[in-house]
């Protein structure tokens, strides 16, 4: 699969994103049938680990010696293809080479990714057209939303910006 595009540039690293960002809201278009994926990423997990029998035994802070600490490391963000079992086995399928994988909005916090990643469901009307997002937020379900009938049953073409 080709590299992250952000309004046309191929995002490689991390030295790529603007300073102090933590994720983006991407959109992944399966070339073949026009269907799209709205959703979030995230550039790093943070890990809790049990802190080793060395590292305890040279603490010399004051208070108690804590058993855990937390360790951030970069997420898998680079080869990330969407969490949508319909969209899994699609790329699976069909093939990496059939899918266009593009950034919409970098975030700065992760509050801002969900709000961002539901802001952009919202305006390119998932639940409305033919795509692989069943829901929004897990509060509003495809089911539940009554097909517009001026919408196309695809994601729309034309640029989003």
């Amino acid at each position: 699969m080709q590299k992250w595009l952000y309004e046309g540039i191929e995002i490689e690293s991390l030295s790529q994103f603007p300073e102090g960002c933590v994720g983006f809201v991407y959109m992944i278009t399966n070339t073949t049938n026009g269907k799209i994926y709205v959703g979030k990423k995230t550039l790093f997990n943070t890990l809790t680990k049990k802190l080793t029998k060395k590292e305890t035994e040279n603490w010399d802070k004051p208070g108690r010696i804590p058993k855990k600490k937390k360790e951030r490391k970069e997420s898998n963000w680079s080869d990330y293809n969407g969490s949508n079992k319909n969209l899994q086995e699609d790329i699976k399928l069909m093939g990496l080479q059939h899918f266009h994988r593009e950034i919409l909005e970098f975030c700065f916090n992760k509050k801002q990714c969900t709000y961002y990643e539901e802001q952009w469901q919202h305006k390119l009307k998932v639940l409305h057209v033919d795509s692989y997002n069943d829901t929004i937020a897990g509060r509003y379900y495809r089911r539940d939303v009554k097909p517009d009938p001026d919408l196309h049953q695809s994601a729309p073409s034309d640029s989003i910006y």
